[in-house]
């Protein structure tokens, strides 16, 4: 936050130094809105060029570049803005010494003025905006940072099974009014699965009658059971 805050201030003061040099000296006291765009590119003239045509409208260019930038985070329209703002100074410089032979500050006034050092450090503070600015995907990570960070919330009753996260049961899906019911506690063999006599007193209700596997008693010589 405090990054974002202080790069916006510097883009924000560096695109106002630009757009303000304009009207400042440039050169032996000629401001530089007088300056035609298209001058930087063929040579420049004594001719004074209007406001449309003026370097001054580059700058503006460039701060609506700035301001776009800070609005929407973009570090890189606000390093755009820069790069036009020092772009068409040191256009202007070189193509300004081509025109009287060489580049000189002299303290009457005459040389370079003052409006050319102001254009040169608003595109420098726009630049330096940029790369203080965390810009949107900064500010996306901490955000997924944040959220990652913040415990998990127990969902409603729409999704009873999916908590907790590590996909173990969750809490009951049961829906009706009716108490559970309770598992019995006897954890023995099923009584219905056992042969033979019950315990003594004890129910044999739960128990099989068993046919009783006992051979009867042989029978004699003439085929008369014994008995």
């Amino acid at each position: 936050m405090i990054r974002n805050v202080l790069g916006s201030v510097l883009a924000l003061v560096g695109a106002a130094a630009a757009v303000l040099s304009p009207f400042r000296d440039w050169y032996d006291g000629r401001p530089g809105r007088d300056y035609r765009v298209a001058e930087l590119f063929s040579g420049i003239t004594a001719s004074r060029s209007g406001p449309l045509d003026s370097i001054l409208l580059a700058f503006l260019f460039a701060a609506l570049l700035t301001v776009a930038g800070v609005v929407l985070r973009s570090r890189l329209l606000v390093a755009a803005a820069g790069v036009v703002v020092l772009g068409f100074t040191v256009l202007w410089m070189v193509r300004q010494g081509e025109s009287v032979g060489s580049l000189a500050i002299a303290g009457d006034g005459s040389g370079l003025g003052w409006g050319v050092a102001e254009a040169a450090a608003g595109g420098v503070l726009l630049l330096l905006g940029a790369a203080v600015m965390p810009g949107r995907h900064g500010a996306g990570r901490r955000l997924a940072r944040k959220r990652r960070d913040q415990p998990y919330t127990a969902p409603g009753s729409e999704h009873p099974d999916t908590w907790p996260p590590t996909q173990e049961p969750g809490p009951s899906v049961q829906t009706s009014t009716l108490p559970e019911p309770e598992p019995e506690l006897y954890t023995g063999p099923d009584p219905a699965e056992r042969h033979g006599p019950a315990p003594d007193g004890r129910d044999t209700a739960p128990y099989p009658v068993a046919p009783d596997e006992t051979p009867d008693k042989a029978p004699d010589a003439d085929g008369r059971p014994n008995g």
